[in-house]
């Protein structure tokens, strides 16, 4: 049995058995309609492109909930008296941001304690510093002094013995000046000693010393602060806080759990595909994805991994899907984002027998309605580049790179709005822009004849579906 859709949509046959008609009325009455005698609007910009055919993979549906990529339960790395908990349930956290602080009364203590070491540590080093160049320079100068000495006596002691020789001189003053020769030349002896030690490094190696006992001193400081980093928790990734285990003036042992938070940014699909799919799945393949809480709304997501063991009992695989994830849309932030763990999905996975599918670009589709719909494009035969619009519900299929299966009311060929199809509205004026057209995989032998002569059609030849007669 035929219904005839009739007024705007040129007439397009549609099996009732596969498209509810009331959805259809509904769709179309939601759009204005202008009073007559209204001015009439310029055409609307749109970008089409043409539906393919190609012989794909049909898809399998797998039921699976939606997980977090990662979850963390963050414990603390010290024991301690909770002071401040930051966050609440269900709040939004960035990496680094602290969660909640605890009790660091005694450690800044000890740190203050470290810290007043440390200026005493520097200032024996400063000191040692200005010193030794000066230590060096007296010693060389008491050298000289005691060298000076030395030659005094010497000579002094020489002139002590021709006078002596000549009778003009005691022995008690020879022998004291014996006696002052000596001990210039041990002191000489000493201060040159003296000045050799200050040269050969010993005050580098004092300065050394002191710069050790610095370094010491500043590890010591460090590890307090790492002690105080440590009393205060952070988020570990950015994510959401799903469960809390503390509360303030709660005593905390180390490791302890403090909150839990799950990454939600991205999600995950986990499905279980029995053993006999599992060889024609790789990963990176394509997959369209529904919740059923999120009616009205599909998701493509990429296989991510497949789990090399199968589960003994039901002979199926576990596969990760990944989806990109938005804003739930609440301006208070606590809803998080709009897919959520624990939420139930289908999952639609390329892996059943090969058959002849209709391919449309993934932007062609319209969501939103009661059924996603395809807006195919009628080219005016007398105008260039100018043409109107037919909403054509269709049942989603398997993906395929950027197009979807898309059964329903379509034929390869036809051109449908990629671009612009948010603003339009049925039988309205658009102004058609073809994007670079794609060529379609070799089709059955019963259908290549007639799709080469859709795909190519003649010059003045309308392209779309025919109004009904």
């Amino acid at each position: 049995m035929h219904r005839v859709l009739a007024g705007g949509c040129l007439g397009i046959r549609f099996r009732s058995r596969r498209v509810s008609t009331a959805a259809l009325v509904t769709l179309l009455l939601s759009w204005p309609v202008l009073p007559r005698g209204a001015p009439e609007t310029p055409p609307s910009p749109v970008v089409v492109e043409q539906v393919t055919q190609r012989r794909l993979n049909m898809g399998e549906t797998f039921v699976g909930s939606v997980m977090p990529v990662r979850r963390s339960t963050v414990g603390s790395q010290v024991e301690g008296r909770v002071e401040e908990f930051l966050v609440n349930e269900g709040d939004r956290v960035a990496l680094g941001q602290p969660l909640a602080r605890l009790r660091t009364m005694t450690v800044d203590l000890e740190m203050k304690a470290a810290q007043a070491e440390f200026k005493l540590r520097e200032a024996e080093l400063s000191e040692l510093q200005r010193s030794a160049p000066k230590e060096i320079e007296q010693a060389k100068a008491r050298m000289d002094s005691a060298e000076a000495k030395m030659v005094f006596n010497d000579k002094r002691l020489k002139r002590f013995r021709e006078l002596f020789e000549r009778k003009a001189l005691s022995d008690d003053e020879l022998e004291e000046q014996v006696y002052a020769t000596e001990a210039a030349g041990k002191a000489f002896a000493e201060a040159k000693s003296a000045w050799e030690l200050a040269t050969s490094g010993v005050w580098d190696a004092k300065i050394e010393q002191g710069e050790a006992r610095v370094a010491v001193q500043r590890e010591m400081i460090n590890q307090l602060a790492d002690e105080v980093r440590q009393h205060t928790i952070v988020a570990p990734f950015d994510g959401y806080v799903i469960q809390e285990h503390i509360e303030v003036g709660q005593w905390v042992t180390k490791g302890g759990p403090v909150v839990e938070i799950a990454e939600a940014d991205e999600v995950d699909v986990e499905v279980s595909v029995l053993e006999r799919y599992e060889p024609q799945l790789r990963v990176g393949s394509t997959a369209r994805v529904e919740i059923e809480a999120l009616s009205g709304r599909t998701w493509t997501g990429h296989v991510v991994l497949i789990v090399p063991q199968a589960d003994i009992r039901s002979r199926s695989f576990p596969v990760k899907v990944r989806l990109e994830n938005e804003p739930s849309g609440d301006d208070s932030g606590r809803t998080g984002m709009l897919i959520k763990p624990g939420m139930f999905a289908r999952v639609t996975l390329p892996v059943g027998k090969k058959e002849s599918a209709t391919m449309v670009p993934l932007d062609a589709v319209v969501l939103g309605a009661d059924k996603p719909v395809v807006w195919v494009v009628t080219e005016d035969p007398d105008t260039a580049n100018l043409g109107t619009a037919t909403p054509v519900p269709v049942d989603l299929g398997v993906s395929y790179d950027d197009r979807i299966e898309a059964r329903g009311a379509l034929k390869p060929g036809w051109l449908v709005v990629v671009e612009g199809n948010e603003r339009i509205r049925p039988g309205q004026k658009l102004s058609i822009r073809k994007r670079s057209l794609r060529d379609a995989a070799p089709l059955p032998n019963s259908q290549a004849a007639s799709a080469t002569s859709r795909e190519n059609p003649t010059a003045g030849q309308r392209s779309g579906p025919a109004p009904e007669k």
